[in-house]
């Protein structure tokens, strides 16, 4: 009757040891960090983006943001002016917004006067403007990963980006590791 309990208590070591491996593992295959796929080019969008974000980096939070598709109007450079584009590169390009000042709203866009009220609004209750978001989170060291196939599909390059200092080019795959590795994972 021993011999059969000190096997049973010689199991659950070994099943103890077994689960403080999972769990150190679990514990440190996720880092103190926030990855936000951001695909929506409305203003109000990319303002969220950027409030999570500058509030996340403010608490010590890594920050990684995989900018997509219609959100690379917001990095837009309006006074850049690439040049060597295809016709309907030139089209996007004349459609899309160009940078922070001239995106849309997703609702209440009220033939333009929307974004002129929230941009009031914002100054009224002092809050920053996405200029100064941006240059905020380059300061807080925030990354962004622009999109390498949404740019090519949409015709823009490199050089008509706004200068800011984590800036990189990359794919989904390059957003899937950095999301596998985040504690945090947001959809915008």
């Amino acid at each position: 009757m021993e011999k059969s309990n000190e096997v049973t208590l010689e199991q659950l070591q070994i099943q103890i040891e077994e689960l403080k491996g999972k769990i150190e593992t679990l514990e440190n295959g996720r880092q103190d960090q926030l990855s936000i796929a951001v695909v929506s080019g409305d203003m109000d969008k990319i303002i969220a983006a950027m409030v999570i974000s500058i509030a996340a980096a403010a608490m010590d939070t890594q920050v990684k943001l995989f900018f997509s598709f219609w959100s690379l109007s917001a990095l837009r450079d309006p006074n850049k002016t690439p040049k060597g584009k295809d016709f309907i590169s030139k089209m996007f390009g004349i459609m899309l917004p160009n940078g922070t000042k001239k995106l849309k709203l997703s609702n209440m866009q009220m033939a333009g006067m929307g974004p002129k009220m929230i941009k009031y609004l914002m100054k009224k209750q002092n809050v920053m403007s996405l200029e100064t978001m941006f240059k905020e989170a380059g300061e807080l060291g925030i990354e962004i990963v622009i999109c390498e196939m949404s740019m090519g599909l949409m015709g823009f390059k490199k050089e008509e980006f706004i200068d800011y200092p984590h800036l990189s080019y990359g794919g989904a795959g390059t957003f899937v590791a950095d999301a596998s590795e985040s504690s945090i994972q947001l959809f915008i």
